[in-house]
């Protein structure tokens, strides 16, 4: 039996998954952590409503909002930030990529 833990970083999920949106993050995340919306929601500092929305795709996520939650979550800030700047151009019809590194 193998017990080693396979690490998956964000560009192999997305080899998987395809673009990931801030809200698919987030949506997963809470759902490997076993948190309700709720409890999520009051942890980042949003409303159940607001958090839906989010992991829906309906309500876009600001890089400053991005950050917050990455900290609350305790992920890389630059991780949630690429996402919503990245969901932010697709949703303008804009196809560039991103890279996001904390300044020096």
């Amino acid at each position: 039996m193998n017990t080693k833990t396979k690490i998956f970083g964000l560009s192999d999920l997305e080899k998987r998954l395809g673009k990931l949106t801030v809200g698919e993050f987030i949506a997963t995340w809470r759902n490997t952590e076993g948190m309700s919306q709720r409890d999520l929601g009051k942890k980042i500092g949003i409303s159940v409503s607001n958090l839906c929305d989010i992991e829906k795709g309906r309500q876009l996520v600001s890089p400053a909002k991005a950050e917050q939650i990455a900290k609350a979550l305790k992920v890389p800030p630059q991780l949630l930030v690429r996402l919503a700047l990245e969901e932010a151009l697709r949703e303008a019809g804009l196809k560039y990529s991103i890279d996001v590194k904390p300044a020096a």
